[in-house]
């Protein structure tokens, strides 16, 4: 197991912003309103998801501004998703919907005095001045009458650069982000349109008429956090990023009897990452904890959706045990509950889940007690090309700690400092129960590393 110390966190530069602007599309775009889905139109989904891309200098485009070339293609590509260039608005009910105002997204032009390189050798978050890099604009972060995205493009000393970019969630998820996002480096390099067509169709997801809830949703449950469960707040956070790459999942998967069969990375890892954290809170054993993750439903429903389908298509889903059992049984219990809360997400759940959201008025999923995992490892980030290759670094752009054993882990496309493909997931623990979780770990992975001792493991505190 490799901790990963935070990306040069002394690093301190400076960032020269111009004035930000709304790009609109280059074409005139129908005016009309288009309705969120039920699935996007949720509480739940109501904030901004930061996300950013770091760039390195390309010397085959010498000479090339990827502020212009960015700029130019962004105008490009929302000719055809010009709601992200429309503004959301409230319709009877509290129905959301999209006003395809054709008004633009806001876009920022930046000057970094800094090198790629002094972000260390494996980018990932926390990063610092990622407020310099991301700029939050004041009045532009509202869910309605703002824009829907906002665009910073931040050139760097060395010729390389960042795009960091804001997401009103309610619009999409990660990969319909990463549909409009590979889309415009298509438009970037020359193409005319992009090689997958948007598609809207958010009527797909939405309630059946008259509603039928045919299935149990525990995601809604009105729960109580137990005292065993609640952490102090004046104990200090510990927040460190663990990579785990082939060798640090094939450890894990030692520890599972070959008889029971095989198991994705994906429920492997979650399974390995929810009990350890679990012991190293060390909660009353008689304690209910759940697991929550967001299942994609893009291939589950039948028919399938569309493949340039962009809003939100992912369905909750959810496990539950108590403390003694997660705790004290093998990996094999925590991983088959993984298993049947994934299997459980079929058609007819998702219809299900989409029937209660309208008929309980939109509630947001109860996170009380649980370890929610969001994967975004395999949504695709890093892999955009503006033209001067892939990412060094796409994903999130900040972590979120809180004082709360109800946590999000976000599993995020990553590389280590040898090179080595992976995922990373940041954590934040009260530093005694982090050092648990660090001896946890290690007790399954027998320190394999590439980072030496433990002792020498640096383990940040935001």
């Amino acid at each position: 197991m490799a901790i990963m110390a935070p990306s040069s966190p002394s690093l301190v530069f400076t960032v020269r912003r111009c004035e930000p602007e709304l790009v609109a599309p280059s074409k005139p775009t129908p005016h009309e309103f288009k309705q969120l889905s039920d699935l996007d139109d949720r509480d739940s989904l109501r904030f901004q998801v930061p996300n950013i891309q770091f760039y390195r200098y390309n010397p085959s485009m010498q000479g090339r501004d990827p502020v212009k070339i960015i700029r130019e293609a962004l105008a490009q590509t929302l000719v055809f998703y010009y709601p992200f260039a429309g503004r959301l608005k409230e319709g009877p009910g509290g129905k959301l919907m999209v006003e395809c105002t054709g008004e633009g997204v806001m876009f920022i032009e930046a000057d970094a005095d800094v090198l790629l390189e002094q972000f260390g050798h494996a980018i990932h978050p926390p990063f610092p001045c990622i407020d310099e890099l991301l700029y939050d604009v004041p009045g532009s972060g509202g869910m309605l009458d703002c824009p829907l995205l906002l665009i910073q493009v931040t050139r760097l000393r060395c010729g390389g650069f960042t795009l960091a970019l804001r997401l009103n969630h309610l619009m999409s998820d990660a990969p319909g982000l990463a549909l409009f996002m590979n889309a415009l480096g298509e438009i970037a390099q020359g193409a005319c349109a992009p090689s997958i067509p948007p598609v809207w169709q958010r009527e797909l997801l939405n309630a059946r008429n008259p509603p039928q809830v045919t299935c149990t949703h525990h995601e809604f449950d009105e729960l109580v956090e137990p005292q065993s469960l609640i952490i102090n707040p004046l104990h200090e956070l510990a927040c460190c990023s663990f990579f785990f790459g082939s060798t640090q999942v094939s450890a894990i998967r030692k520890k599972i009897p070959h008889h029971l069969g095989k198991y994705s990375t994906f429920e492997v890892l979650t399974a390995f990452l929810w009990r350890s954290r679990t012991i190293a809170l060390s909660p009353n054993p008689e304690d209910q904890v759940r697991l929550i993750f967001m299942n994609g439903v893009r291939a589950i429903l039948n028919p399938p959706l569309p493949r340039g389908y962009y809003g939100n298509a992912y369905a909750i889903a959810l496990a539950v045990t108590t403390v003694g059992k997660l705790c004290e049984n093998p990996l094999e219990y925590a991983l088959e509950l993984v298993r049947k809360a994934k299997a459980n997400v079929t058609d007819e759940y998702v219809r299900s889940f989409i029937d209660l959201v309208v008929t309980k008025g939109r509630p947001r999923t109860t996170i009380v007690k649980s370890f929610v995992v969001s994967n975004t490892a395999r949504v695709g980030l890093r892999d955009v090309d503006y033209g001067w290759g892939k990412a060094v670094y796409g994903g999130l752009a900040k972590i979120f700690e809180i004082q709360s054993t109800s946590a999000t882990a976000f599993y995020i496309e990553a590389m280590n400092s040898k090179g080595e493909h992976g995922i990373m997931v940041p954590v934040c623990l009260p530093t005694r129960a982090m050092e648990r979780f660090v001896k946890e770990l290690n007790s399954i992975l027998q320190d394999q590393s590439d980072g030496g001792p433990m002792s020498k493991f640096i383990i940040s505190s935001l």
